[in-house]
């Protein structure tokens, strides 16, 4: 990645973020710290040209697929979305409102874009395993992008659908697992303490690559490692801040499913813009 790509990805991280602000402050309802963790990472997934994706062909038969598994992120989905071109952005105004095409939770049939409708806990990853699994029998050559919480490893379910991975060497699977070390109660160790967490990957028959989840160089090696690495499925552990972007918000539990009022919007936006000036 040259200087002027790492920069344009910046800036659209940036837009990614002030998107999500505004959409939350005016839906008073969502998720903000972990739609903003991840603002980097969807940055890199939809506009550094790596994946196979096209907005006016959002059902491309051989096209990448990303599952939001942490369906409740979805702004920073909405986000990029938008961003990209596949839906106009006044409809971000809309998010959560009746009617919307953006609702609470990822929907595939309501949404362009959305390759799997998401929300219960668990579900994105054992989606993400059977289009894996699917596009291998089809010969369709497409990647297979789930993003997972690292609160959500409190599921059985996630553990399930990675054995299931491993033993089937899904190695066009890639699990980005967002690693904030929160969730809605609390901090993820005094929940449901799921460390060594790399370990646990591993022993699950996957290859393991931890990353700083904000350093856009840092993901660009890891997402290319993975694609080219074969024998097994991937997880990328990205270590990230809850919120990150904005002081007031980062590492704090209580901005999990909070949103901004219109004067901590102002204050956010003006921190974000100000941030790679």
């Amino acid at each position: 990645m040259n200087k002027e790509e790492k920069k344009f990805l910046m800036e659209m991280a940036d837009k990614i973020r002030i998107d999500i602000i505004e959409m939350l402050c005016e839906s008073g309802s969502g998720h903000s710290g972990g739609s903003l963790s991840m603002a980097d990472v969807f940055a890199y997934l939809y506009f550094s040209g790596t994946l196979k994706l096209d907005p006016k062909n959002p059902s491309m038969k051989d096209r990448d697929r990303i599952v939001l598994s942490k369906g409740h992120a979805c702004p920073v989905l909405y986000a990029s979305l938008a961003e990209k071109g596949y839906f106009d952005k006044a409809h971000l105004r809309t998010l959560r409102k009746f009617g919307s095409i953006l609702q609470g939770h990822p929907d595939m049939k309501k949404t362009p874009g959305i390759d799997m409708t998401t929300g219960s806990l668990g579900q994105g990853l054992s989606c993400a395993v059977g289009m894996a699994l699917g596009s291998r029998l089809d010969k369709l050559g497409c990647n297979v992008f789930a993003i997972v919480g690292d609160g959500e490893c409190d599921e059985g379910q996630i553990w399930e659908a990675a054995m299931a991975a491993a033993h089937y060497k899904l190695d066009n699977l890639i699990v980005v697992l967002d690693r904030n070390g929160l969730q809605i109660d609390g901090y993820t160790r005094d929940i449901m303490n799921t460390e060594p967490m790399i370990d646990k990957w591993k022993s699950f028959g996957w290859k393991v690559i931890e990353i700083n989840g904000h350093d856009l160089d840092e993901i660009d090696r890891a997402i290319t490692k993975a694609i080219d690495f074969k024998t097994k499925p991937v997880c990328i552990v990205a270590n990230t801040i809850k919120g990150k972007g904005v002081s007031f918000m980062e590492d704090r539990c209580e901005w999990h499913g909070k949103t901004p009022s219109p004067e901590e919007k102002e204050k956010a936006i003006v921190e974000i813009c100000g941030s790679n000036s």
